[in-house]
């Protein structure tokens, strides 16, 4: 491929003596030179020439840097982890060397006994921002953001005759925050203390026990109780009990999610030592300490570690810009949803139900669901993510990866988020492998999708108070069906138009149908609902409670 590109840009350097015209252009100017006098016409044809020459060979020229910079930046990253993990000596030659025959590298991964490999990295869309032609399409969303303001308040204008400044959409959707706060500080103390406490207890008093089975079943089933019983069940009763609206619900919800996450990893990964440990029989019990487990809940990643790459110091102004791009993006949901979504769902009850008005409501909820994956994207997997590895000074900050020039839906999963791939990957698949065989690779697969899909129905049905599961549907049948059919081997580009396709109608469908649900439950209540009630789909019938 890059000697076909070598001789591609010979082929055109010797281009220029090709061409009968541009040779006669230059022995005109070589003529007038020899006669002392160059002409302003010959001098400008001759920049114009030149300028040409160089457009074109630009790309060709970027395209094999890239390449070759691509190829060497992967392989020296590899070789560099090799060495932390008793691999031998290197030198940039030697890499060199490797590079003529390898191909492009793939994900950097660790075999799976050692785990995920930390470096020091930065986000890709900070080093994309640095181009200025990545940086107009950022701009040009906050021009879009302007418009929506505008256009609201012209609306608003016209309607009431006053310029109408209210936010009752979002002051509704964050309600009861003290509540929401006094339940976080609950969920993590309990997190920072039972599971340490447990692991603990149990790692000094292994080695010493005469039924060390026993009493490992004994300390698992107090934390499989915490886990499930008092982390899993609590929030929900609180989120429940309380009534929280859907932003204050999702909060609880999510950190909820993420703290089960943290406390599985910190077990998962330090059982392991403290049984080598006893194998071995070493005096010292490999427990971390306390400041290592309360920096890694707060850690922008779900795999522990005692240590991770750190940044020298802490840029407070890029934190603050960090934070300011996460309101920014509430505010910009906030105006979507008051411009393109309240007038779509508010009147569901002036139309039946029907196959028209599903078709209907799916394409025109495209553009604000489309937005809205943009921004919550930019806002929690960039900013809020990379505001607390700042503070933290967290080095590897690869919560990401290039997710938008994927050409088939695995790759679209490995890469859409990272920090959450990498959990499932190594506690979820990795660990069903280990545990059955490397011949259910098909079952563990499917597992994973089904826990994932789970987990964002349960989050869903939670934050929205009914049970409706279109996510499901599309995430364990027809993601889990793509993730197969368009597979790695699919690399041409007509594969990544039909993935931003599927996105686009699923993120549609998505909207549609939980929006359409929600205003359905708001306009045709139920004095006495039933269990059915919040499993039925209200909007199918609402039209006949009236």
């Amino acid at each position: 491929m890059v000697g076909e590109e070598k001789m591609s840009l010979r082929n055109r350097l010797s281009k220029s003596g090709e061409n009968p015209e541009q040779d006669q252009a230059q022995r005109n100017v070589s003529d007038t030179q020899s006669n002392g006098h160059i002409t302003m016409k010959q001098l400008i044809a001759k920049k114009r020439q030149l300028a040409a020459e160089a457009e074109e060979l630009k790309p060709l020229f970027l395209k094999e840097v890239g390449c070759h910079f691509d190829d060497f930046v992967t392989n020296l990253i590899e070789k560099s982890a090799s060495l932390d993990n008793g691999g031998c000596a290197l030198t940039t030659f030697s890499i060199l060397d490797e590079m003529k025959n390898n191909h492009r590298a793939k994900d950097l991964r660790a075999p799976p006994e050692q785990g995920k490999i930390f470096i020091a990295r930065r986000s890709l869309l900070d080093e994309l921002f640095e181009v200025d032609h990545i940086r107009t399409i950022y701009h040009m969303f906050i021009a879009l953001l302007i418009i929506f303001i505008l256009s609201t308040l012209v609306v608003d204008y016209i309607d009431e005759g006053r310029l109408v400044l209210e936010f009752n959409l979002l002051a509704y959707a964050f309600g009861k925050l003290p509540t929401v706060i006094w339940t976080w500080w609950a969920m993590f103390l309990s997190t920072l203390s039972i599971p340490y406490f447990l692991f603990q207890r149990w790692a000094h008093g292994y080695s010493k026990t005469s039924h060390p089975l026993v009493y490992s079943l004994i300390h698992g089933v107090f934390f499989l109780v915490f886990q499930l019983g008092i982390l899993g069940f609590i929030p929900t009763y609180v989120v429940l009990a309380y009534t929280l609206p859907p932003a204050s619900r999702f909060i609880v919800i999510l950190e909820q999610i993420r703290m089960i996450m943290k406390a599985h990893s910190f077990v998962r990964e330090n059982v392991p030592r403290v049984l080598n440990a006893a194998k071995e029989k070493s005096s010292r019990v490999p427990v971390p300490t306390v400041n290592q487990y309360l920096y890694f809940l707060f850690a922008p990643t779900l795999i522990y570690r005692d240590s991770y790459p750190r940044t020298p110091t802490v840029r407070w102004s890029y934190v603050a810009v960090q934070f300011l791009q996460v309101f920014g993006c509430l505010f910009y949901v906030y105006y979507i949803f008051e411009r393109l979504c309240a007038p779509l769902f508010r009147n569901i009850k002036q139309e039946p139900f029907s196959a028209r008005v599903l078709v209907l409501c799916v394409f025109n909820s495209i553009l604000p669901g489309v937005l809205m994956l943009f921004l919550t994207f930019f806002a929690f997997l960039h900013c809020w993510l990379n505001a607390f590895a700042e503070m933290l000074r967290f080095g590897d900050r690869m919560f990401y990866k290039d997710w938008w020039n994927s050409t088939s839906y695995s790759n679209y999963y490995r890469t859409w988020n990272v920090v959450v791939h990498d959990w499932l990957y190594y506690y979820a698949y990795k660990d069903l492998l280990w545990f059955f065989s490397k011949r259910f690779r098909s079952a563990a697969m499917l597992a994973v999708f089904a826990l994932s899909a789970v987990v964002h129905e349960y989050a869903l049905a939670v934050c929205l108070s009914y049970f409706y599961p279109v996510l499901f549907v599309l995430f364990m049948f027809f993601g889990m069906a793509f993730n197969f059919i368009v597979n790695d081997s699919r690399k041409r580009p007509i594969w990544n138009i039909m993935v931003w396709a599927s996105l686009f109608l699923g993120h549609g469908v998505i909207l549609c149908f939980y929006s359409q649900e929600w205003y359905a439950r708001q306009h045709c209540p139920l004095k006495n609902p039933t269990f059915l009630d919040y499993v039925r789909p209200r909007s199918w019938t609402c039209q006949y409670v009236f």
